[in-house]
């Protein structure tokens, strides 16, 4: 699977350097800067642009508005903190799950900017405890204890922490904010603490350079590149608190020409993800989020290492990932989608990628993703979805065309997951030399033309190693699994057919295959 990487262009400034201390800025962390920044960056865009400089030094601000021709460089030493005062960032006019609605300005922003960038070795930190909710059950006693008497108030269960009673009321309302059907900024005032901001958001932007620079403690999501083209993150680092609600490490939505190469994240949702905008509304705006390059990364706690959806309503297409190390991820590799978002997620490369000690699943595809953290908290119950055939609409979304190889996971809860939907079945994936050390091995539900070639299970449950339902297409080829497995492959499905098996020594389990659910024994061919 030979393919052509895209090239991705990186902006240029011009030499002249503009110094926040000129404007009057004080790092005393006492001080606060915005009004210096800002006419820092305003002066240096008047004047053809240049660098706006962060010296070593603790720089408090509110939100800052980056504009064209502008490169932010934080020195090695600098810590850019945004203010915790919430009132400091009024609502705007911006972007939730793919919907245009209102929300606190970020930290960061640029709207319909060209050549940006934010460079250096400074830390960005944007004083995100103060806004997120918080769930009893991801904290100790003790932190609870402190967290109440920091302030903020308590849901009627006692179970949910937000840090005021405005962020309360949007909760219990579950008001994202949507401007639609007249709603102004101001019908929002009143549950304004719960619009918590991006922490970095550029829309409509080109030419972006984000690199060595380090995010942390953000509001919400902390990276998001929105309708953007030509961005390049290199050796960035993300860093959150695991509980973190929504702080998605990096979120590309309906971007296009992507490079992230060397950067690390460490965060309380998913790690590196692509979307493109949320049913009617992403299909609508239709700019799927292509030609996107992820190498040389590392993502540790993050419910998903690499992942697509779920609003990815506009598609996601020519995605390549490659080198890299996904650590204590909920999930690896996870594709999730649902009814009604519609858009065609094709033509993922993945390769050379090493993965330890993951909650879930290592590799996941999903068409019935339920907006649930993807590991069950202790106790918590889990229902099977109910498999019903509906009709085929521009709400299906559509699955196929994923190539994977050269994958090692030292530890997941299962191996490979894939469950489409019958008017929507997973098209053409093949998965080639794995080696997967995990409880349970495959299952896959609702499939075809689905390849495995010379994968590995070193699975604890092996009964059964293989679990197939209602897919038909299916090669394994070179399957390799412990001795002594209870059953290596569980049939069922009227629709299951076609599932061939070569060059595998099926002697090694106890029992070979069990039909069941309508399954006919004439689905399978073992080819000696």
């Amino acid at each position: 699977d030979q393919f052509e990487i895209p090239i991705v262009y990186q902006p240029h400034f011009k030499k002249d350097t503009f110094p926040i201390t000129d404007y009057g800025a004080v790092k005393d962390g006492i001080t606060l800067n915005t009004k210096s920044i800002q006419s820092a960056i305003d002066d240096c865009a008047k004047k053809g642009g240049g660098t706006v400089l962060f010296p070593a030094g603790y720089w408090l601000t509110g939100p800052i508005v980056l504009a064209s021709n502008v490169e932010l460089h934080a020195e090695k030493g600098a810590l850019i903190s945004f203010t915790p005062d919430k009132t400091q960032y009024p609502l705007v006019s911006s972007y939730f799950e793919g919907v245009e609605a209102a929300r606190c300005q970020s930290p960061i922003s640029a709207k319909n900017a060209e050549n940006i960038a934010i460079t250096g070795k400074g830390i960005w930190n944007g004083s995100g405890d103060v806004w997120r909710p918080l769930k009893k059950g991801k904290v100790t006693d003790s932190e609870w204890k402190k967290l109440i008497a920091s302030g903020g108030v308590l849901t009627p269960d006692k179970s949910y922490w937000y840090s005021s009673a405005s962020a309360l009321l949007g909760a219990e309302r579950n008001d994202i904010g949507k401007l639609a059907n007249g709603k102004q900024l101001r019908d929002y005032e009143a549950i304004h603490d719960f619009l918590r901001p991006n922490m970095l958001q550029f829309a409509g932007c080109k030419n972006i350079l984000i690199t060595d620079a380090t995010f942390e403690n953000s509001p919400a999501w902390t990276l998001h590149l929105l309708m953007s083209d030509q961005i390049s993150l290199l050796n960035v680092t993300v860093k959150n608190p695991w509980y973190g609600q929504n702080t998605d490490g990096i979120d590309l939505e309906s971007s296009t020409h992507v490079l992230l190469d060397g950067c690390s994240f460490d965060t309380g949702d998913d790690g590196i993800c692509i979307k493109s905008g949320r049913d009617e509304e992403g299909r609508k705006r239709g700019l799927a989020t292509e030609n996107v390059v992820v190498q040389n990364c590392t993502v540790y706690h993050a419910h998903g290492g690499f992942v697509v959806g779920s609003e990815m309503s506009g598609g996601a297409k020519n995605l390549y990932v490659s080198n890299c190390n996904f650590i204590g991820t909920d999930i690896g590799l996870r594709f999730k989608t649902t009814r009604g978002r519609g858009g065609v997620v094709e033509n993922i490369y993945a390769s050379h990628i090493n993965m330890k000690d993951i909650a879930g699943e290592a590799i996941l595809f999903d068409m019935y993703y339920m907006a649930k953290d993807p590991v069950p908290l202790a106790g918590e119950k889990r229902e099977m979805p109910k498999i019903e055939l509906m009709p085929f609409t521009e709400g299906t979304p559509v699955f196929r065309n994923f190539f994977m190889s050269d994958i090692v996971c030292d530890g997941a809860e299962r191996a490979i997951f894939i469950r489409g939907i019958p008017e929507s079945q997973i098209r053409n994936i093949q998965l080639t030399n794995l080696v997967m050390k995990t409880r349970k091995g495959i299952e896959c539900t609702e499939a075809t033309q689905i390849g495995f070639h010379q994968v590995k299970l070193l699975t604890t449950d092996t009964d059964p190693v293989v679990y197939l339902q209602n897919s038909s297409d299916i090669r394994l080829d070179g399957l390799q699994y412990k001795a002594g497995a209870t059953l290596l492959f569980s049939i069922n499905g009227d629709r299951s057919k076609e599932i061939h098996v070569l060059n595998t020594d099926l002697k090694m389990a106890r029992k070979q295959v069990a039909f069941d659910y309508g399954a006919g024994s004439d689905a399978l061919d073992i080819q000696k």
